[in-house]
């Protein structure tokens, strides 16, 4: 029996409704249809100013503190960032900066992004990618990119990002899979 994963989304989208969040959730849903999972979402920018004037993982608040020891738990990371100037957020990469270096070694990784044009679609292999790759996070080799005009609001329209996010949770479900059942066994065992 599998255990329930526990996936955590990190938005550094700065709105609570987004394009960002929208492809968000649609990665979330499918996750959902093939495998018990929980979801917990930080939005960096309602971390207010003992994230935004932290400096050191030692200068931040308990409530920050709080949120990146609940990113660096997760059993799935999602990584969730608008591209702006063809890259994510400063508040995005800030929060990565008072993460634990060794913290997401191995971990799963879910790249999602969303920008204005395809222009902007690389931002998932020449930016997040590597960020997460200082990190030993083992990125799902698919990541998920839409633009402006995949959208109506924040309700993705393209059938085909639907169709790459069935294929790219496809291909990742057997390692997803495999770390829910390690969950599972780990649980029990120490019962």
């Amino acid at each position: 029996m599998s255990s329930v994963l526990n996936v955590v989304i990190v938005n550094g989208s700065p709105t609570e409704r987004s394009k960002t969040m929208g492809l968000t959730d649609l990665v979330t849903s499918s996750l959902a249809e093939k495998l018990p999972i929980t979801t917990t979402r930080i939005d960096v920018y309602r971390l207010g100013p003992g994230f935004t004037s932290a400096v050191m993982r030692d200068d931040v608040t308990a409530d920050v503190e709080e949120a990146l020891a609940t990113a660096e738990s997760a059993d799935v990371l999602i990584a969730a960032a608008p591209v702006f100037r063809a890259s994510y957020p400063g508040m995005f990469k800030h929060f990565f900066d008072l993460i634990e270096q060794y913290a997401l070694a191995n971990k799963p990784v879910i790249l999602v992004a969303t920008g204005g044009s395809d222009r902007h679609a690389l931002v998932i292999e020449h930016v997040l990618r590597p960020l997460f790759g200082f990190f030993q996070a083992a990125t799902a080799p698919v990541g998920f990119y839409a633009n402006a005009g995949d959208f109506d609001g924040t309700l993705v329209l393209n059938n085909e990002v639907y169709s790459r996010i069935e294929v790219g949770i496809g291909d990742i479900l057997p390692q997803l899979k495999a770390q829910a059942d390690s969950a599972s066994t780990t649980s029990v065992s120490r019962t």
